[in-house]
Order: structure tokens, then C-alpha cells, then sequence
């Protein structure tokens, strides 16, 4: 690609070139090994608790990340979008998160926030989703417990490293996920599901690398030694596209070619005690609210 690049600058059009950004690489979804349901044991808290955030029709959009670079302009170096909190970028504080506006029709101030989708070819035109549903779930294995108000967590790698997790797939295929940009089949909504740790440590809101303080279960559904299990958080957002349409995320500038893997998420619990008391009941119960 950088020979062809050159080739075409020696010609005078290097502007063309550089503006089209390579292919991305794509996984037909109906090739992806599905993955095995973990068993529900007698303990289990099989409720859950959807949240309606609406899908960002309000445009807000910023480059800052209050979790990985809180109090830095530009932060993030990339786009995200946010439902939820309508106040959330990089100067926020547990007190300015709590006092703001919300798009949650339940009154969640929590943010919910991911790096958009660009459309190549269309001048990195950022797409919007066409649906975004937010559900909080039980444990296989045990009730779960509270987690505490103003924590903050992350799930996947931006610089796509060894935290990157299988984000993608496509509807009517729930068990099946892959790092790699999906091929849906025709007509399908491409998917991308952020599932977050939800082995709390019972004590810290965050850590310095973000993850430590929440971990993720063990490969049965059990936390690991010293934590406890919280309503693990699981974000969907989906698109409409026509086949073949080429898409990337918007990444930091340094992950080549936009890769996949590098797909992340970020929550931010600004729900008060008393409503995440009610969350955690409701899952508890295994009733759906």
C-alpha cells in the first residue's frame, strides 16, 4: 500500500490517496465458532433490569474520556458516542454527573459511552445507531449485590492489546462474537456487544488502570476469590447498513488500520443507591423489569 501510495504521489494525486483508508478486514459471522452458554446452577440470579436510553439522537459526541483520561481535553484522541448522562466529557465530576440531565427514561444519570462508526468513503461520516439497549443481568452461579454509586469501569482495549475482547456479530446470531469487523447476512443489523466485568472487589470505584478493581468472571460464571458479583452490565448497539457497506470505528491515531479490536466501552454508575437497590432486587427475584 505505502509503494502504490508513493507511485501515486510521484503522479501528483497523493491527496486521493491518503484519503482513502485501507480495506478492513471482515469475518463472515456464520464462520464464527459459536461460543457454549454457561450452565445455570440453583443459586443463580436470573432476573434483569433494561434500561431505555435512547440511541444518542442528540448528538453528543466528544473525543474527551473522563474514565481513562479524566480532566484532559481531547483525551481519547477519538470520537465517542454517549446515551445516558448529557453532561458527561472530560471535566465531569461525581457531583456535575449527578446534578445533570439524563436521556434514560428511568432517570439513570449514568454514562454509557464507545467510539462512533465512521462510513469510509463518505468522508468518515459518522453513523449514528439505530438502536441501543442496555440491560443489566444476573450471576449463573450466585445472587448479586450493589455496586457502588460513581464507579467507573472499561471493557476491551483501545489500543487493541491483550484486553481486546470479541465485540461484533450480527442479529439472530447471539452466540457467536468475533474481534474482526462481521459480514452479516443480508438485510441483518451488525451488532456490537460491550459486555463489562462485574466481579467487584467491595471496595475501590476505580483503579488506576481501570480494570483491576472490577474483574471479569471466571470461565463457570463464579467471581474470582475476593470479589463479588454485581448486575453485569451488557450494551448492544446495532446499525442498518447495506451489504457491503465499508466501516471502521474511530480509533486512536496510532491503531492501524481502525482495527476492530481495538472496540471498547466505558460506564460510568451514577444511579443512586435506593434505584440500584431496586435493580439489584429485581435480578435477585429473576424477575424481568
Amino acid at each position: 500500500m505505502l509503494r502504490l501510495c508513493a507511485l501515486i504521489a510521484a503522479l501528483g494525486s497523493l491527496t486521493a490517496c491518503a484519503a482513502d483508508p485501507a480495506p478492513r478486514a471482515v469475518v463472515d459471522i456464520e464462520s464464527v465458532v459459536p461460543t457454549p452458554a454457561i450452565p445455570v446452577g440453583a443459586g443463580a440470579s436470573t432476573g434483569s433490569y433494561t434500561v431505555d436510553c435512547g440511541r444518542n439522537a442528540e448528538n453528543h459526541r466528544n473525543s474527551d474520556n473522563l474514565v481513562a483520561s479524566p480532566g484532559v481535553r481531547d483525551g481519547a484522541h477519538h470520537l465517542h458516542d454517549y446515551v445516558g448522562n448529557l453532561s458527561t466529557d472530560a471535566f465531569s465530576t461525581n457531583d456535575s454527573l449527578a446534578a445533570a440531565k439524563t436521556t434514560c427514561r428511568d432517570g439513570d444519570a449514568s454514562s454509557y459511552y464507545w467510539p462512533v462508526l465512521h462510513l469510509n468513503g463518505h468522508h468518515d461520516e459518522v453513523r449514528a445507531p439505530d438502536s441501543v439497549h442496555i440491560t443489566f443481568l444476573g450471576s449463573p452461579v450466585s445472587k448479586v449485590v450493589a455496586m457502588p454509586r460513581f464507579l467507573r469501569t472499561v471493557t476491551g482495549d483501545a489500543k487493541a492489546g491483550q484486553g481486546a475482547r470479541p465485540t461484533w456479530t450480527c442479529a439472530g446470531f447471539p452466540d457467536r462474537a468475533t474481534t474482526s469487523y462481521p459480514r452479516c447476512p443480508a438485510g441483518a443489523r451488525i451488532l456490537r456487544v460491550y459486555e463489562f466485568p462485574s466481579c467487584w472487589d467491595g471496595r475501590a470505584t476505580d483503579s488506576p488502570d481501570h480494570k483491576a478493581h472490577l474483574r471479569f468472571p471466571t470461565g463457570n460464571g463464579a467471581c474470582p476469590r475476593a470479589t463479588f458479583p454485581v448486575p453485569r452490565l451488557r450494551v448492544e448497539v446495532g446499525y442498518d447498513l447495506p451489504a457491503d457497506t465499508d466501516f471502521t470505528i474511530s480509533s486512536f491515531p496510532e491503531v492501524a488500520d481502525r482495527a476492530s479490536a481495538s472496540d471498547h466501552a466505558h460506564f460510568v454508575n451514577v444511579r443512586t443507591e435506593a434505584a440500584t437497590a431496586d435493580v439489584v432486587t429485581c435480578i435477585n427475584q429473576g424477575r424481568d423489569c
